[in-house]
């Protein structure tokens, strides 16, 4: 995985990548899910009518190959089927990865550098042609055309000779690492033990695209389905999306899917708060709307909170995400551990929350994997600070190291976000005041502040950070932020500390190895805490979204592998 570097572009915005492309970079579920009937609205879902989808971000980019998402994504798994795809339900149960156009999550061989998949029978197109392996295999190929980017870029670093290959346009020989043997097989050749590419397979790049159908940068306009909608309607670039029944399609071959609305109306470019108010409202064709992108904020939740039938239409959910504060161990004083560590029990993780939008969109960490058992999660507290702060200790530990009277910069993003915003910045300067440490706050333009965090050559010694994963498990969340060999000097780099321990790395490479997916998340736990060790970042909080839906929207699915709405499981009538 030493490309995670791209990767980590698209899902250090996790909040996009998993809530609008995939439902979206990136990139959650609920650990209490808020309509756990599975039937909000009354009665038992029914196959009919027409779902309305009101978003803030276009659906932009429509083609298998250029969209970043995460289990098959949530409007695109509508369209592109894979070979596997996430476990369409509530909770940790939705955190398991399954079959979609295979007949199983992938045959390793012993050391997992070769996964081997059978396709379904009776697999269709909307035209009613029929899906073949090698159909999967060209449209994975075309992932790797420059002119068709933006994809997932594991398969560049993870099979032999992606990282040399130019796309099907350049080289019409191939991939020699994607082998075909028959119409249903298909076999990859990995540069390197990966236990977890079964959620790999998971992304869109492997959906099937027909070669003789594909039109390249215009695929997009009108891709071939393979998932239970076919696209009637692309304008604006994925503003307005219209999606209907393919008839080709098959419940037998799909059983995570259930395609209840006969039609998906998809609307976007709308401010958020038209898109809350009208959910609330939900008056005409938005009684049966839903929202993929759109949370609620602070003052919204207290509105609702009064109004029972309003409160009884929120959707919670958790992303494997965190917020924290991040060292550049390079920038004096954060090369000294004392620092670091003072810092870590004094910061009041009750006034950061509050800073976020309060404890329903919070919630306190001490750990940097979330609180998820597919993570991995072990509990740990290396530094405790309670509930708001521990500044005696805080300032103990800098009289031990000779620096009282400390004064430090902390760089933020000026956006308003309630992740690296002023809001959490104040919070932290003013918890860290009543320890003897002087903040100074120096707040970046959103694209500036990124552009610095992720520079290992200019990266400041103290900054706001955020972290979300491509699928639920350690790797992909400690991977970029700890492996040593994923430092990059000329480019986004995410090893914010640089750390580079070789027993860290060999750890890292030794887990990759299992394809025991239940052993591994083992390891990552303890991996976590013990990096943790080393104060080498301070986790504040897991974000936690609220979502509205109309009055007749039934049959809510939150899983904890996307923490929204899984629009393929409900239905409006």
């Amino acid at each position: 995985m030493r490309q995670l570097s791209l990767i980590s572009r698209r899902v250090a915005a996790a909040a996009v990548s998993l809530v609008v492309a995939s439902g979206a970079a990136a990139c959650a579920g609920p650990k209490d899910s808020d309509a756990g009937d599975g039937a909000a609205g009354g009665g038992k879902p029914q196959k009919g009518g027409t779902l309305t989808v009101l978003n803030s971000e276009a659906q932009t980019d429509f083609d298998p190959a250029r969209l970043y998402t995460s289990g098959g994504g949530n409007v695109p798994s509508l369209v592109f089927r894979t070979l596997t795809t996430r476990n369409r339900e509530d909770g940790p149960a939705g955190t398991k990865v399954v079959p979609d156009l295979a007949t199983d999550t992938g045959r390793p061989n012993k050391d997992a550098t070769e996964w081997t998949y059978t396709l379904k029978d009776g697999l269709k197109y909307e035209d009613g042609a029929p899906i073949t392996s090698a159909d999967i295999k060209y449209g994975i190929e075309r992932s790797f055309a420059a002119e068709l980017s933006g994809g997932a870029p594991y398969l560049r670093d993870w099979l032999i000779g992606g990282d040399a290959y130019q796309g099907p346009y350049k080289d019409k020989k191939g991939l020699a690492s994607i082998v075909t043997p028959d119409a249903r097989t298909i076999v990859f050749k990995l540069k390197k033990p990966e236990g977890e590419f079964p959620y790999v397979a998971t992304q869109t790049q492997f959906a099937p695209v027909p070669k003789a159908k594909d039109t390249g940068t215009k695929y997009e306009e009108h891709p071939v389905s393979s998932g239970p909608y076919k696209v009637v309607k692309n304008e604006g670039d994925g503003e307005h999306l219209v999606l209907e029944r393919n008839p080709h399609w098959s419940e037998k071959t799909d059983e995570e899917r259930k395609a209840y609305p006969d039609t998906i109306d998809v609307k976007s470019g709308l401010d958020s708060a038209v898109i809350n108010q009208r959910l609330s409202t939900s008056s005409g064709a938005d009684a049966a709307a839903v929202t993929t992108d759109t949370n609620l904020g602070p003052a919204e939740l207290a509105q609702i909170g009064s109004n029972k039938e309003l409160a009884a239409r929120v959707g919670t959910g958790h992303f494997g995400y965190i917020n924290y504060l991040a060292f550049n161990p390079k920038v004096k004083p954060f090369d000294n551990p004392k620092v670091r560590q003072a810092i870590s029990y004094a910061i009041n993780r009750t006034s950061v929350i509050n800073a976020a939008g309060g404890s329903a969109l919070a919630e306190p960490a001490t750990t940097f994997l979330p609180e998820q058992k597919a993570f991995g999660f072990t509990a740990y507290d290396h530094f405790p600070a309670g509930r708001t702060g521990d500044a005696a200790k805080a300032r103990a530990v800098l009289k031990e190291a000779g620096l009282e009277n400390l004064t430090v910069t902390l760089t933020h993003s000026t956006a308003q976000n309630r992740e690296t915003s002023p809001e959490v910045a104040t919070a932290v300067q003013e918890a860290l005041k009543q320890a003897g440490i002087n903040v100074k706050l120096q707040g970046l333009e959103h694209n500036a502040f990124n552009e610095k965090r992720w520079s290992a050559k200019d990266a400041p010694g103290f900054f706001l950070s955020r972290w979300g994963a491509d699928w639920p498990s350690g790797n992909p969340f400690l991977a970029p932020i700890f492996d040593g060999r994923q430092i990059v000097q000329d480019g986004s780099n995410y090893n914010h500390a640089q750390l580079n321990d070789p027993a860290v790395n060999k750890e890292i490479d030794e887990i990759n190895k299992l394809t025991d997916l239940d052993a591994a998340a083992k390891r990552w736990g303890a991996l976590d805490k013990k990096i943790g060790e080393q104060a080498l970042d301070v986790p504040l909080f897991h974000p936690v979204y609220k979502r509205l839906y109309g009055k007749n929207v039934k049959n809510i699915v939150i899983s904890d592998w996307t923490g929204v709405l899984d629009i393929s499981q409900v239905a409006v009538k």
